[in-house]
């Protein structure tokens, strides 16, 4: 009954994005929830809108029921639009994005901030790294490579991203610089596995679902990006958040491996190959 429903909420969106853009469509598709960001949401727009980044790639703003001028500010600029009437969060948001991703056929995603914290700049960088020879999986935007952007942080935050680095080396053997990034590429393997139900934490999708998609055996990459402090609204992690927030991913974590690596949950890399170009091929005669 839950998994039907949620199919049926997806179809409500799908059907209300604006479908006069699906003639457009590009090889990828930015989304970017946007919940009361009308300070910046018109900045990021507008670079996105650059040539260098809308000759490949559409934009779906996802707008978490907000109550500021976001959804007149997107419908100004023409872009695809999904408005929920009430605020489901940061995960629901961005997975409404990803099952969108899918079924209009989109090669590949990037999602990002509409706050202005990610530079629009990276889309590029992130979109070339995707389509490289050895196609990764999952392309992550780091603030901590060595040829990234100056980015200062807290302490609390600091000590978040070494234990939360420290337990993914342990449990997969990988090094990430940057596991709490939000500014991603995804290819359509990972975006498809994204969407399906119970594959994705709606809840908080950060450095538990990068340890998840690597011990699955996606491939996960860095490379360097360029990011901001965020100087108007109010952030996801302000206060005492940060430190609720490390013990709840902390705990997150190690249920993910707990799932994985005992219980043998997830579907295998090779496993979602063969569906994967099943669905492409659907996507296809639809288009047609």
């Amino acid at each position: 009954m839950e998994e039907e429903a949620g199919r049926v909420f997806s179809n409500y969106f799908v059907m209300g994005v604006m479908m006069n853009l699906y003639e457009s469509r590009k090889e990828v598709l930015v989304i970017m929830p946007a919940y009361n960001e009308d300070h910046s949401v018109e900045r990021v727009l507008e670079a996105l809108e650059q040539p260098e980044i809308a000759a490949f790639a559409d934009v779906l703003v996802i707008n978490d029921a907000s109550t500021d001028r976001t959804p007149l500010i997107v419908k100004k600029h023409g872009h695809m639009l999904v408005t929920h009437i009430f605020n489901l969060g940061y995960g629901s948001a961005i997975q409404v994005g990803y099952k969108y991703a899918i079924r209009r056929g989109y090669k590949y995603v990037i999602q990002m901030d509409a706050d202005g914290q990610h530079d629009p700049s990276n889309v590029t960088v992130i979109y070339e790294r995707l389509r490289q020879e050895d196609a990764p999986d999952i392309v992550l935007g780091s603030r901590f490579l060595k040829d990234s952007g100056e980015y200062q942080t807290s302490v609390a935050k600091r000590v978040a991203y070494t234990i939360f680095r420290f337990m993914i080396r342990l449990f997969t053997g990988r090094k990430i610089s940057d596991p709490t990034t939000g500014l991603q590429g995804l290819s359509r393997r990972a975006v498809l596995y994204y969407s399906k139900f119970n594959q994705f934490d709606y809840t908080y999708p950060d450095a538990n679902m990068i340890m998840q998609m690597l011990l699955l055996g996606f491939q996960v990459v860095e490379v360097p990006a360029v990011m901001y402090q965020r100087h108007m609204g109010k952030s996801m992690h302000s206060g005492l958040k940060p430190v609720i927030y490390m013990f709840q991913m902390t705990l997150s974590i190690l249920a993910v491996m707990f799932r994985i690596k005992v219980l043998k949950e997830g579907v295998p890399v090779e496993k979602q190959v063969e569906y994967s170009q099943e669905i492409m091929d659907r996507s296809g005669e639809r288009g047609q």
